[in-house]
This record gives structure tokens, sequence and C-alpha cells, in this order.
């Protein structure tokens, strides 16, 4: 079942908190599985909900996952989408600081989809900025999200953050977004999403070669 059509179900019955949590541990579990098979995956992101930002307990709850798994702070990254943050700015603003003191790292999801006010927005400690795939989805076939996704790209690098692009599906989007200065991107040229084992196949197939 795809996340669009339980996630709402969840936020509406509140208990989007108690799943989140639950994704959380599982990803840093899984993390740590994977190092002691000898698959070094350098970082995990999770996403976060509104309501989870909303209550006081988060950065507490995070560390205390962390402890439990074992996983090291800087190997974490907390996703939070611009209209959670704007919702709660203030609340975002405290917890955002709170988990940057733990080092752990830091991205805004889906930009450019909010209302964000860029004023408040250099304000936060945020290391990640994501474009959300509805500019990337129609790069090279629409001037406008072209100038879009390269406006975020040139925000993102003027603020000193790392651009992910989200929703890859060609290799001329690819193209465009390495030309403009992104980074990082995900989607479906690089894979679809992968259940745990086939990860680690992935990874076998798609190794570097050593000489």
């Amino acid at each position: 079942m795809p996340p669009f059509l339980f996630i709402p179900l969840a936020e509406e019955i509140g208990i989007i908190g108690e799943i989140g949590l639950w994704v959380l541990e599982e990803a840093c579990t899984q993390t740590m599985a994977w190092d002691e098979k000898g698959y070094h995956v350098p970082r995990v992101a999770v996403n976060l909900a509104v309501q989870q930002i909303e209550s006081n307990q988060l950065p507490n709850q995070v560390m205390e996952v962390l402890q439990r798994t074992g996983l090291p702070a800087e190997r974490l990254e907390l996703e939070i989408t611009e209209s959670a943050i704007m919702s709660e700015p203030e609340k975002a603003a405290q917890a955002l600081a709170e988990f940057q003191a733990m080092g752990i790292r830091l991205a805004i999801d889906d930009f450019g989809t909010g209302y964000s006010s860029l004023a408040y927005l250099k304000k936060l400690p945020l290391d990640r900025l994501k474009i959300d795939r509805s500019f990337v989805m129609d790069i090279g076939i629409n001037d406008g999200d072209d100038i879009i996704s390269r406006a975020i790209i040139n925000l993102s690098n003027s603020l000193g953050m790392d651009t992910v692009a989200e929703g890859i599906e060609h290799p001329e989007q690819l193209e465009f977004l390495r030309r403009e200065g992104c980074e990082i991107g995900q989607g479906y040229l690089f894979s679809k999403p992968l259940p745990a084992a086939d990860l680690m196949a992935f990874i076998d197939k798609n190794r570097p070669q050593t000489p």
C-alpha cells in the first residue's frame, strides 16, 4: 500500500506519531544490521510528520531511539516538509536546533510546494534542500519547471546547503540537474524502492570495481 493512501488517514485519526517513531527505529536498526553484514550505508533519512513536530517530546524520543539502536547521530538525517515547518515555525525551529545539537543532519522536503518565508528559512539549521518531484518531472518540457529548479538549486547553494532532486526518471533530467549544480538525486532512474535484502544485492551489482 503506497504511503499517500495511509498517511493522511493516520494523520486524521492521530496515530502518525506512533507510526513515525516505529519507522525511525526500524530504519536505524536496519542501518546497523547492514553494518554488521559489511554494507556501510553512510546515512539513513527518515521523514517527520507535522504532528511529531508539534510534540515537545520528539527530540528526546529520537535520542532514545539512537541510544537503543546504537546508530551514531551523524548517520541520521531527518526530513521535514516545507509546509510542516511553516505550520508550526517556532516549534519547528526549536526541535531543529535540538537535533542539530545532537549532530543529526536536517533536510527540508518537497521544497517549492509550500509557502515558506525565505527570511525565516535562512535562520533554520538546515543541511539539505530537496526539490519536489513535481518540478523535476517536466524538466526539459516545461520552461517554468526548468527556471524553478534552477532557482531552487541556486538558493540552496547560496545558503550553503546540499541540493537533492526528487523523482528523477530520465537521463535528460539528471543531465540538467548536474549541469545546474545539484549534487544528489533520487528516483526511478537509479532504482525503485527495494526491500532491505534486495538493496544489498543492488549494492553488490553496482559497487565500483577496484583495479
